[in-house]
This record gives structure tokens, C-alpha cells and sequence, in this order.
């Protein structure tokens, strides 16, 4: 937003006028639009009467009420834009009282309003003129021209549509007989019989046997997750499961199983008392290893390299049951897609026999089709001719007028909250664009027009409370221009000077030098200041020095600026008064040369700082380069021009100037510094 502000108050001369030229051309435009009154008139269209009803065959019926049987999409827009047509705006144009007024029919159009009411079968008209019985004359007339226009639309058409109607009716007859011909010559050259029963039947049988194999299919599907589900369940597939339940229902296995449970409970009975070492012990495990070798066998013979389920027994219901089942579930799913993959056979070979019928039949049909068609054609164009003798309104109705012309009295124009509108975005759209334009031939400096030039020094100077700098003792010094002062003190400067200058005149050069100098005095050194600019000698005037002398002649002005003033310890002042005459001609030919070589011979100073005028505005400050190339470029963000600084340093180049360093003045500082006193008090912040 302050970038904005910046543009806008730089072309506030240019907005101030364009903005006075709007508010002008508004006002007149105000004073001088004329009154304009308003007749206003409302029509109504008829609903249709007719009572169309006809039977077109295979494509269907046509009535009255279907959409699609108009040929109009809205029958009121048809309207208005027969209302507005040229053709009927010409006639009410010949009989005007105000036809003279008017070189093009686009601009009489401009009086008529047209406007459908949505869900309602109204036209509103509205009619502009000068005088009230000017707008309701105008509005009468296009509603007596607009009747006498139907009349001659609906003329033409009903004509066109009856010679159209029977000519196509002529055509479509012929193409029905044509069709109906083919279709007896078709049946008669080939004896072909319509196999339409049996081509049903098939169809039925195939069907019924799709039917049937979607049915087995899911049984099937049903078998197996039943299958899938005790699978998981007995965690045994269904040859595991099959295995599992012969080996449970092995008598033998089972007999040594329950042999061998007996042997463990004596065993434990028998552990509880004496050791294995005992001889029963020692007997009762023989046994069960005898036994359990034997189970071993029973079930490797059963396995047959398998996993099987050794706990399966026929005595309860537990396990068996559900291997048995698992076993019917699969010879169920088995048979199942046997009976599936058999009637597929069956339907494919159903569908090869239909497809094997003759081709006759297939032309036979498309004959028979192209009959239906144009029969149908043929009978919805006998519908079409009648439906143009019930209803001879039907594209043109008969338009009734609901409310007649009447008009207020109070005008309804000029609309001066329009035009008010319009100048206030007339002034807004042309502010930007001439803002806009301005800025584009001279735009504002931005940190891209400088970073093509290297600078070996780059200081921010902040914005400053006072623009004035005041030179009692103790008075405060920016912290930046005592970074800037260390800066330039490390530069090897020719002859210890430097010139201080900028593009434009507002960019703080004369601050920038006063707060250098304070701050070079403050480090120790002896500093003369000297005002260049010897057309403003804002220096010389801030310092209190100069009155405005006309200028006679070179010798006269180095005698009055060759003695120095003394500020304050180590701070001395080489002032200028402002002149009138031929300025340039004093540092071409040497005078300010000489000036400062005077100056600098009263006192050995460390620096001399000379604040000249800006570049672009003057050509000594250039000449001045000659004298003294080391030169310290002050901007300003929101007030240097980027073609003016770029134009300056151009210059300066051009006549061998160093430019040591670039501040860029007034940026907004981020914190609060220290600051020091030149009697080195601290002063706390």
C-alpha cells in the first residue's frame, strides 16, 4: 500500500486533472441528457384448441400436447422477435412525428423494450419518447403494425406449409409403395416361410437353459464356500478330512487308542509312588511304547503322506459329522459343474442352429422394417396436413392485447444514478490506466534496476524524525551514518574528496550529507563541508548561510566562497549563495577547482564532502565528476525514478566517476539503535 500511495501522490497533478474532466463531462452530461418518458403495453398469446390424435405405427403417436409437435421452441420469444424485427420497426419508422431525428434504424430500435414474462404466455412492451403522447403514439403504432404483420406471416406460411405438405406427402406415399413392393417381390422370388415361431422357441429354449446353468452354477458356488468353510473350520482339506475320518473309523486303531489311554492313567497312578525304576513301572512303559508304535503305524497307513486328524472317533458327533459333511459338500460341487458345463454344451449348440438360420430371413425382416417406416412416415405427414387445417394459428397465433399503452407522468430517464455510476468508475478505470501509463514511461527505482552495477559500500540510511540535523553539541547521530562514516574511512579517496549527489531533487543527498560529515567529525576527523549546489545552496540556506546574488562573472564568485566557516570543533563549511546566470561555465573553466584548492589551504582537512545538485537536473554536477571522481549516490525508495537514476549513473560513468558507494535513504528501520553524544555521554534508549 505505501508503494500505491507513492504512485498515486508522484501523478497527483495528472489524476487531479483527469478526475476534474470526468467530473465535468458527468455533470454535463446531467445537465444536458433530455427527459424521456415511458408507454408501457402488455400482450397475451392464446392457448391452442386443436385435438390432434394419430397413430404413426412403429414410431409411436402424435398429439396435440407432445413435446416436439411445434416447430417453436418458445412461442414467446418468436414473438418479441417479431416485434423487434427490422422489417416491422421500418413500418412504425415511416409514420413517426420524429423519423428525421433518426439516420439509422439501429438507433430507433434503441426505444423498444421487448420482454417475455417467464412461466406465463405475456409480452410486456415498453416504448421511449420525448413527450408522453410521443411514447404512447409510438406504442400504438407498433401494436397496429405488429398485427398487420402477423397477418401477412401467417399468410405466407400457411401457403408454403400446404404446398410443402404435399409434396413430401407425394413422396413419402411413393416410398411406401416402393417398400411394399419389395417386400412381395422378396417372399415371392425366394418361397421363404416366417420362422418366427421357431426362432422363439429357440430363444425360450435358450433361455431356460441359461436359467438352469446360472441355477446349477450357484449351487456349485454354494458347495464350495460350504467346502471352503469346514475346510477352515476342520483346518484339513477335503482328502485330509477323508483320510482323517477313515482312520477314526479303523476298530483297531481305536482299540489300541483307548488301550494306550489306560496304560497313561496306570503309568501316572504308579509314578505317584514308586520311580521309573520300579519293575510295574518299568513294564507299564514297555507297554505304552509297544502301543504307541502301533498307533503310529495305523496312522501312517492312513495318511498315505498326508496330514490327517488322529482325534476323529464315530462315537460322538464332533469332528465326523463335519467331515461328512465336507465330503457330501464336494461330491455335490463336483456333480454340479458337470451339470453346468453339460448345459453349456447344450446352449452353444442351440445358438450355433440359430444362427445357422438363412440369411432370407434377416432381409426379410430389414424389408418388412423399412416398411413400417415409411408407413410411419407417411401417416404422421397426413397428421401434419390435418393438423394445419385445425389449427391455422398454430406458428403465428392471433396475439391479443391485455393492457393498452399507457404511460406515467413522471419521465423515466435521464438515470442519474447511472450516470453518476458511470463517471465514478469513468474515474476509477482512468486513474489506473493513466497511473498505469505514467508509471510505465518513468517508473519508480526497485532493488532489480540496481543489481547490473556493483557498489563497494551499500548503506540504509532510516527514516529520520527531523529532517533537519541539528549542530549544538550533544545532539544525536544516527548509528547508520557512524557505519556509513567507518565505511567511507577504509575507501582510498583522491585528495580526500567526495562528491554527494543523486538523480533527482527529494532524495535526501543534502541530509545524507550532514549526517556523513557529523558522523566523520564524531570518528576524529577534520571534515569541510562544501555546497556545490550552486543554484539551490540548500546546504548553505539549512546551515543558515547564502542569500540569493546575481552572478557577474567567474573572478567575483571565487572570491566570495574561498573562505570557510567554522561549525563546531573539527566541522568547518565552505557556503555558497544561490545564483542566477551561467553556472556551468564556473567548474568548466575551473573556478570550483580553484575554490576548493583556497579552502583546503586554510586548513589540513581529512575530508572535504561536497553536496551537489542532482544529476539528471543539471550538467555541473557532471563537470564537478572531473574535479571530484569519488562520488557517494543517495535514493530514496517511493521517490527516485529508475529511468533518472539509471540516466545519472550513465552519465556520471561517461565523465570517469568512481561511484564508491550507494545509501538508500528514509527505509523504514525495523528497531530503535543507540545513540551517542559528540561530548561521548551515553544516552539511554
Amino acid at each position: 500500500m505505501g508503494k500505491v500511495a507513492a504512485i498515486a501522490t508522484r501523478h497527483w497533478k495528472s489524476l487531479f486533472i483527469l478526475n476534474l474532466l470526468v467530473i465535468a463531462a458527468t455533470a454535463g452530461k446531467l445537465a444536458t441528457s433530455p427527459k424521456v418518458w415511458t408507454a408501457t403495453a402488455q400482450l397475451i398469446l392464446p392457448q391452442k384448441s386443436g385435438n390432434l390424435d394419430a397413430n404413426l405405427g412403429t414410431l409411436g403417436s402424435l398429439r396435440n400436447g407432445d413435446p416436439g409437435f411445434s416447430s417453436e421452441v418458445n412461442p414467446l420469444k418468436v414473438q418479441a422477435s417479431i416485434l423487434t424485427s427490422d422489417a416491422l420497426l421500418e413500418q412504425v419508422l415511416v409514420s413517426d412525428p420524429q423519423k428525421t431525428k433518426f439516420s439509422r434504424l439501429a438507433k430507433y430500435k434503441r426505444l423498444f423494450q421487448v420482454k417475455p414474462q417467464e412461466q406465463s404466455t405475456i409480452i410486456s412492451l415498453a416504448v421511449s419518447g420525448s413527450t408522453p403522447e410521443l411514447a404512447k403514439g409510438r406504442a400504438n403504432n407498433l401494436l397496429q403494425v405488429y398485427q398487420q404483420r402477423l397477418n401477412q406471416l401467417r399468410q405466407a406460411d400457411s401457403a408454403s406449409r400446404k404446398q410443402f405438405s404435399q409434396k413430401e406427402l407425394n413422396q413419402a406415399k411413393a416410398r411406401l409403395d416402393q417398400a411394399q413392393r419389395a417386400v412381395a417381390q422378396w417372399k415371392q422370388s425366394t418361397g421363404l416361410v416366417n420362422s418366427e415361431a421357431q426362432t422363439q422357441g429357440i430363444v425360450t429354449t435358450i433361455n431356460n437353459l441359461t436359467s438352469v446353468q446360472a441355477q446349477a452354477l450357484a449351487q456349485a458356488q454354494a458347495s464350495e464356500n460350504r467346502i471352503q468353510v469346514l475346510s477352515s473350520r476342520l483346518s484339513l482339506t477335503p482328502n485330509q478330512a477323508i483320510r482323517s475320518l477313515g482312520l477314526g473309523e479303523n476298530q483297531n486303531y481305536q482299540f489300541v487308542r483307548n488301550k494306550l489311554a489306560e496304560v497313561d492313567a496306570n503309568l501316572v497312578k504308579l509314578r505317584a509312588t514308586f520311580t521309573d525304576n520300579h519293575p510295574a513301572v518299568r513294564k507299564l512303559i514297555s507297554e505304552r511304547d509297544e502301543l504307541q508304535r502301533q498307533l503310529q503305524g495305523y496312522v501312517a497307513q492312513a495318511a498315505a503322506g498326508t496330514q490327517v486328524d488322529t482325534t476323529v472317533s464315530t462315537n460322538s458327533d464332533g469332528r465326523a459329522t463335519l467331515i461328512q459333511q465336507l465330503v457330501l459338500a464336494e461330491s455335490e460341487a463336483s456333480g454340479q459343474r458337470r451339470q453346468a458345463e453339460q448345459l453349456q454344451n447344450e446352449i452353444q449348440k442351440l445358438s450355433t442352429t440359430l444362427r445357422t438360420f438363412p440369411a432370407n430371413q434377416s432381409r426379410l425382416l430389414e424389408l418388412q422394417r423399412q416398411v413400417d417406416v415409411a408407413e410411419g412416415i407417411y401417416k404422421g405427414l397426413v397428421a401434419q396436413v390435418q393438423q394445419n387445417n385445425i389449427d391455422a394459428f398454430d406458428t403465428y397465433p392471433n396475439v391479443q392485447v391485455l393492457d393498452p399503452a399507457k404511460v406515467d407522468s413522471k419521465p423515466s430517464g435521464p438515470k442519474r444514478s447511472i450516470i453518476v455510476l458511470s463517471g465514478l468508475m469513468a474515474s476509477i478505470i482512468g486513474s489506473i490506466a493513466l497511473v498505469l501509463l505514467l508509471e510505465s514511461r518513468n517508473p519508480l527505482l526497485s532493488p532489480k534496476d540496481l543489481q547490473a552495477t556493483k557498489f563497494p559500500i551499500v548503506v540504509r540510511i532510516p527514516r529520520l524524525r527531523h529532517s533537519n540535523l541539528s549542530w549544538q553539541v550533544g545532539t544525536e547521530t544516527e548509528v547508520e551514518f557512524q557505519r556509513l562514516a567507518s565505511a567511507i574511512s577504509l575507501q582510498p579517496l583522491k585528495d580526500h574528496r567526495l562528491l554527494i549527489t543523486s538523480a533527482i531533487m527529494g532524495e535526501g543527498k543534502t541530509t545524507v550529507t550532514l549526517g556523513l560529515a557529523r558522523a566523520l567529525a564524531d570518528l576524529g576527523f577534520r571534515v569541510l563541508l562544501v555546497d556545490g549546489d550552486f543554484r539551490k545552496a540548500e546546504l548553505s540556506r539549512r546551515l543558515g548561510y547564502g542569500r540569493e546574488v546575481e552572478l557577474a562573472d567567474a573572478p567575483r564568485f571565487a572570491n566570495e566562497v574561498q573562505q570557510p566557516v567554522s561549525l563546531e570543533g573539527g566541522l568547518d563549511l565552505l557556503p555558497t549563495s544561490p545564483k542566477k546566470g551561467k553556472i556551468v561555465e564556473l567548474v568548466r573553466r575551473g573556478r570550483f577547482e580553484q575554490s576548493l584548492a583556497v579552502a583546503e589551504s586554510a586548513n589540513k582537512y581529512d575530508y572535504v564532502l561536497i553536496d551537489s545538485a542532482p544529476v539528471s537536473l543539471t550538467s555541473e554536477t557532471a563537470l564537478m565528476a572531473n574535479v571530484v571522481p569519488n562520488v557517494l549516490f543517495v535514493v530514496r525508495p517511493g521517490t527516485s525514478y529508475s529511468n533518472s537514476v539509471n540516466e545519472s549513473l550513465d552519465q556520471l560513468a561517461q565523465h570517469q566517476a568512481q561511484v564508491l558507494g550507494l545509501v538508500i535513504n528514509g527505509v523504514e528501520a525495523n528497531s530503535k539503535p543507540y545513540a551517542y553524544r559528540s561530548n561521548d555521554s551515553l544516552v539511554k534508549s
